[in-house]
C-alpha cells in the first residue's frame, strides 16, 4: 500500500514543496499572523485570499499564513493568540471548543444523515454561534467544514465487542469523542493530532476517526485495513481573529475582509467535499476495505442508543438542554421538509 502513497498525493494535491509559511507581506499597515493545520497544498490554502485582501483595503491589511502545523497542534495556536503572538487561527472544532464549548453541538456522533443537514441546522445556528465567540473575545471570519469523519482500523469493526478490544485514538481528551467512547464502554488513547502517525507505527493505538481526505492528506491510511461504510460526525471548522486584533482594522476593511474570507470559506467547504468523494476512491484504489453495517442488526442499535446517552452527557458541561433541543428542532425541520432525505454511506 506504501506504493501508492505518491500517486494519490499528486492526485489529489499536486506536487509542491511549499514554505509552511506565506511570504512576508510588503508595505501592509496592518499583518495578521494566522495559523492552521492545514498543508499549504490542501485545499482550504488561505493564499487564495490574501492578495484580495490587499488590494480591496489599499494594502491597509495583510496575511502571514502559518501552514502545517509549524506553529504547533492547536492548543498551542491558542495559546499563542492568548500571549498575542498570533492573532488568530483556522481551527477544526477541537479548538474552537476550547473558546466556545457550545460550537461543538453540530459534532455529536450520528446527529447528521447528510451534507443537507448539515448546511441548513449550522446555518441556523451560525448567528447564535457567532455571538458566542464575540462574547468570548474572537471574532470569526468564515465558517466551514472539513467533512464526514469516518473510523478507520486494522481489523473490521463489526461489533462492540471487536471495537473495545481496539487501541482508539482520542484527541487530546476531547470532551465530545470521550463521552461517546464511555457511552460504548470502550478506553480510549489520548493523544495530540501530531503524534497520531508515529503512535499507528508504534501500534499504541490501532483505531482512528478522521475524514477521508485527512487519512490521504495526513498518511494515516498507510497504516489501516478497513473504513466504516458510514460515518461518524460531520467536523466543523473556522477561522478565527482575536477582537484585539481585528479592532485595529479600519470599519471599511472589516466589511470587505469579512466578505471575502466568508466567500473563501464556503468554497473551501465545496471542496473538501469534493475532495472526500475523491479521496475514498483512492482509499479504495489503495486497498482499504469497506465494513458493511446493517442499521437495523442490535449492534448499529447500540451505537445509535450510545450516540443519545452522549447527547444528554454533555447537557450543562458542553451546552444548554435549551441549545440541544434548539438544534434537533432545526434538524427535525429539516428532514420534515425533505423526507426523501438519504443517510450518506460509501457506496
Amino acid at each position: 500500500m506504501l506504493s501508492v502513497v505518491p500517486a494519490i498525493m499528486i492526485m489529489l494535491f499536486g506536487i509542491c514543496f511549499c514554505p509552511l509559511a506565506s511570504a512576508e507581506p510588503e508595505n501592509a499597515k496592518i499583518i495578521l499572523k494566522i495559523a492552521t493545520l492545514a498543508p499549504k497544498v490542501s485545499v482550504n490554502s488561505m493564499d487564495q485570499f490574501q492578495k484580495l485582501v490587499r488590494e480591496q483595503t489599499n494594502n491597509e491589511v495583510a496575511f502571514k499564513v502559518y501552514y502545517g502545523g509549524i506553529q504547533g497542534d492547536e492548543d498551542d495556536m491558542l495559546r499563542k493568540i492568548r500571549f498575542r503572538q498570533l492573532d488568530g487561527a483556522a481551527f477544526s472544532g477541537h479548538g474552537l471548543g476550547k473558546i466556545v464549548p457550545q460550537v461543538r453541538i453540530t459534532e455529536l456522533p450520528y446527529l447528521f444523515w447528510n451534507y443537507g443537514e448539515v448546511s441548513y441546522v449550522r446555518k441556523k445556528l451560525e448567528r447564535t454561534m457567532n455571538r458566542l465567540f464575540e462574547e468570548n473575545g474572537f471574532m470569526v471570519m468564515g465558517w466551514g467544514e472539513a467533512g464526514f469523519v469516518y473510523s478507520f482500523s486494522k481489523v473490521p469493526i463489526i461489533s462492540v465487542e471487536i471495537a473495545r478490544k481496539q487501541k482508539w485514538w482520542l484527541w487530546d481528551d476531547d470532551p465530545v469523542a470521550q463521552a461517546f467512547y464511555e457511552s460504548l464502554g470502550i478506553s480510549p488513547v489520548s493523544l495530540s493530532l501530531t503524534d497520531v502517525l508515529t503512535s499507528l507505527n508504534t501500534r499504541l493505538i490501532n483505531t482512528a476517526g478522521i475524514t477521508p481526505y485527512g487519512a490521504v492528506a495526513l498518511r494515516w491510511y498507510t497504516r489501516f485495513k478497513y473504513m466504516n461504510e458510514y460515518p461518524v460526525m460531520n467536523a466543523i471548522a473556522a477561522m478565527v481573529v482575536a477582537q484585539k486584533s481585528w479592532e485595529k482594522i479600519s470599519p471599511s476593511s472589516r466589511k470587505i475582509i469579512v466578505q471575502i474570507i466568508k466567500e473563501h470559506f464556503q468554497d473551501a467547504g465545496l471542496a473538501h467535499r469534493k475532495a472526500n468523494e475523491q479521496s475514498i476512491q483512492a482509499l479504495k484504489s489503495a486497498g482499504i476495505s469497506v465494513v458493511r453495517v446493517d442499521l437495523k442488526s442490535k449492534e448499529a442499535q447500540f451505537v445509535l442508543d450510545a450516540s443519545q446517552k452522549t447527547r444528554e452527557a454533555l447537557v450543562g458541561k458542553l451546552y444548554s438542554r435549551e441549545l440541544l433541543d434548539q438544534t434537533l428542532s432545526y434538524l427535525a425541520e429539516y428532514r420534515t421538509k425533505h423526507p426523501d432525505s438519504t443517510i450518506m454511506k460509501i457506496e
